[in-house]
């Protein structure tokens, strides 16, 4: 997968300027030029956010804060819209991280975090193509654009969510923490 996201942003990028060039150049249209602009923007963008989370946490996330505890209201919400019935069915972009063959499932669990709040950060970032409106006009057609973008990696963190009781588990029962949350109060049972 991650070749694939990294052909897409070099493919989106040469398009953006084949593209942007023709239009100065033979009046064609504008709107292929934004429309992989965008596409351009939300690969390297993705892209750069996961690099950036990789150099400053290395998949070392403490998953006993807060922020990563599942309620049991969340749980309910995840049988609801039924992810175990298509997570399976969603791109892994390096799948590595997440194997028990190569990782403890600690580290699969700090990996689990890291993957939570990378994709909580493209979140954010998916709306930053609405600033480009002021200056093209279709406020709607952007809009539009970074609410789909957004939602798509939604579902990669309820995934994570969904997913990190049943890893959580697995670790407490075998007592695999990592060195650096031997220290921290363990997890609460769900």
């Amino acid at each position: 997968m991650a070749k694939v996201m990294k052909g897409c942003a070099v493919l989106s990028v040469a398009l953006t300027i084949l593209f942007t060039v023709l239009f100065y150049t033979c009046s064609f249209p504008i709107s292929l030029a934004i429309t992989f602009g965008t596409f351009s923007y939300h690969f390297c963008m993705r892209l750069l956010v996961g690099e950036v989370f990789n150099l400053v946490l290395k998949n070392r996330v403490d998953y006993n804060r807060k922020w990563f505890q599942v309620g049991e209201r969340e749980t309910r919400l995840y049988k609801l819209l039924r992810i175990k019935n298509w997570k399976a069915s969603m791109p892994t972009y390096d799948k590595t991280l997440f194997d028990p063959k190569l990782h403890t499932w600690d580290e699969i669990a700090q990996a689990m975090c890291q993957a939570e709040l990378v994709h909580e950060t493209i979140i954010a970032f998916s709306f930053v193509p609405i600033i480009a409106s002021i200056w093209f006009g279709d406020f709607p057609v952007f809009l539009i654009t970074s609410v789909l973008a957004a939602c798509y990696d939604l579902l990669f963190v309820l995934m994570q969510r969904s997913n990190r009781p049943r890893v959580l588990k697995i670790v407490r029962r075998t007592g695999a923490q990592h060195e650096n949350n031997k220290d921290l109060p363990q997890v609460q049972q769900q």
